[in-house]
């Protein structure tokens, strides 16, 4: 069953901004890599945006990184995206695969129960015992489908993966050939092909990279955004979108949303605006996570009491952001509000704090 744009929770980066491609493949004259849908100059202003022609900005961060990951993507080097998590590595990895293939659905999301056969090719075991190996009986993996296509392939939290399905790629990365020996075959990549890894430097450890394999990629380290009303505006954005697709026709308002962006930002970084030291938190309170407590926000008034959110949503909706994996983080958030929440002056801040005791715990 096809499913429509306007009914799918997230649609992917190529369908969600679809006329943005359009808009860039009709005027772009410049000069494209070898099996690429666009330039690296428009596949960059799909990134970053083009005010002329009405494309959005759609990453938030560092514009010369994009343009190192592009050039990356144009030679025969992986590129890997490091960083804490929620710092769009994931939603750039899509974005680039989206500018230069035109697809950024061959996606293999690393994980302990990751296998080849998920990443290379499978089988259709039914078919294997009946007819045996076969290209009827072969079950293209993402990887194989990337270099037969010539399209980029999304390898999402490689380091989740044992380590001797990480070094399933090498040849891959380094010869560009894949070798089928059931059907005594090689599968030769097509121009176009390369691969997007990502890994979360909260899981350095988990799955160390062999040496080997960090050969084979540029490694780019995509940081938190400095800026407070640049991430400000980015999570207004997306909740605005989020709710929409949920059936709610208004956001919280703006002095809710910086109130929710800056607690994010001084726990995050363990100090406030004023330069007062904090008690850091050991949760990441990333960008991604406030979008998504914004969300919260928004649904929790309307959904409840016909309204948009308030500040006394969010800390409501705090509790499962902040306590994860430390008991002790609560604690923090608490602090933060008994202590450094009175001292800001505004209606937003008020309410945050008079709704202290709703916090649970």
């Amino acid at each position: 069953m096809t499913v429509t744009t306007d009914r799918m929770q997230r649609p992917p980066a190529e369908r969600r901004w679809a006329g943005d491609l359009a808009r860039l493949r009709e005027q772009d004259q410049a000069p494209r890599p070898p099996g690429w849908q666009l330039s690296l100059d428009a596949a960059k202003r799909f990134i970053v945006g083009d005010e002329k022609l009405g494309v959005a900005r759609k990453f938030v961060g560092d514009v010369s990184l994009v343009d190192r990951a592009l050039v990356t993507l144009a030679t025969t080097r992986g590129l890997l995206l490091t960083g804490e998590p929620g710092t769009a590595k994931s939603l750039l990895s899509e974005l680039l695969a989206a500018a230069v293939s035109g697809d950024s659905g061959l996606t293999v999301q690393g994980g302990a129960a990751t296998t080849e056969d998920q990443i290379r090719y499978g089988w259709n075991y039914a078919l294997l015992v009946s007819e045996g190996p076969s290209q009827r009986s072969l079950v293209p993996a993402p990887m194989l489908r990337g270099m037969r296509d010539g399209k980029i392939v999304r390898f999402e939290e490689i380091t989740r993966c044992p380590l001797e399905v990480q070094d399933s790629i090498l040849s891959l990365l380094s010869d560009r050939v894949l070798a089928v020996p059931e059907l005594g075959e090689m599968v030769y990549a097509v121009e176009g092909f390369n691969v997007i890894a990502t890994a979360n430097t909260r899981d350095r450890g988990v799955n160390e990279m062999s040496a080997a394999l960090k050969r084979r990629f540029n490694f780019e380290t995509v940081f938190p955004i400095p800026d407070l009303t640049a991430e400000l505006a980015l999570v207004q954005a997306e909740a605005e979108t989020l709710l929409r697709r949920s059936g709610v026709p208004q956001a919280p308002p703006r002095d809710v949303l910086e109130v929710l962006v800056t607690t994010f930002r001084e726990l995050r970084s363990g100090s406030t605006v004023a330069g007062d030291p904090l008690d850091r938190m050991s949760a990441v309170l990333s960008t991604a996570e406030a979008v998504s407590v914004a969300h919260a926000v928004g649904l929790r008034g309307w959904y409840l009491r016909g309204e948009a959110g308030d500040a006394a949503d969010i800390v409501h909706c705090l509790a499962g952001t902040a306590a994860k994996d430390d008991p002790d983080d609560l604690a923090r958030v608490r602090r933060y509000l008994e202590q450094q929440v009175p001292r800001k002056s505004g209606r937003a801040w008020k309410a945050l704090h008079d709704a202290r005791f709703q916090l649970p715990g």
